[in-house]
């Protein structure tokens, strides 16, 4: 099986998208990220993961705190029960896809993997810029001009995103077929001390909706807040 690396969060989509890197008979290198992130909380959900689904796991760690220009890497207020779409919400960290994507590139490099998957979607998210189309084909483009190995014609990097153009009940229906561990993993903005959800923010709320449509029962063990 070939070698791919699969940018991981923990959460529903990155684990979804583990799953399917292996049904497309791949062997996974998961890469999860600690950037300074509010809900560090997903990092566990990540070893919980990747452990179900026998996947080896590197976790990484920078800070974007030092950028910060986000809730989630300043201390900024999480929006709650805000409508979702429009304009972009606080939740957005800058470039934040390109930097992980780029790690996951380097990490591809090293391991001799041509192909990377992400878990975006552009159906049922918050409308970051980067879980775009556009965004995908760009960086796409980018890695095979920005890598030794492709400029040698070792390497033609695919980047792929099997969810981008799936609705939330779509991607847990297809999880559920491949026996992803839906309950292990980690989706809030907000977390409390303990790790148990919100249910109020953005990404709590997208999550619920995708079980409800899906008529799969939520899983997810949610604060008393």
């Amino acid at each position: 099986m070939r070698p791919a690396v699969v940018l991981f969060s923990g959460g529903l989509d990155s684990s979804t998208c583990l799953a399917i890197a292996r049904e497309e008979g791949f062997s996974p290198h998961a890469l999860a990220v600690r950037y300074g992130q509010r809900h560090e909380h997903e990092l566990k959900a990540a070893e919980r993961v990747a452990q179900a689904l026998s996947a080896p796991l590197r976790v990484v760690s920078l800070d974007l705190r030092a950028i910060g220009g986000s809730a989630l890497t300043a201390d900024i207020e999480v929006p709650k029960d805000a409508p979702i779409g429009g304009s972009i919400p606080v939740t957005y960290v800058p470039a934040r896809n390109t930097v992980l994507l780029a790690l996951a590139l380097g990490y591809a490099e090293t391991l001799g993997a041509e192909d990377l998957y992400i878990g975006v979607n552009a159906i049922d998210y918050s409308g970051y810029p980067d879980c775009r189309p556009a965004f995908i084909e760009a960086f796409e483009k980018l890695a095979n001009v920005a890598t030794a190995a492709a400029v040698e014609g070792r390497a033609r990097y695919r980047i792929h995103a099997p969810l981008l153009r799936s609705t939330k009940a779509q991607i847990i229906e297809r999880g559920i077929r491949l026996g992803v561990p839906y309950a292990l993993t980690h989706s809030c903005y907000d977390p409390d001390a303990q790790g148990r959800a919100c249910g109020r923010c953005d990404s709590c709320r997208l999550r619920a909706k995708g079980f409800g449509d899906a008529g799969v029962q939520d899983p997810t063990v949610y604060s008393p807040r």
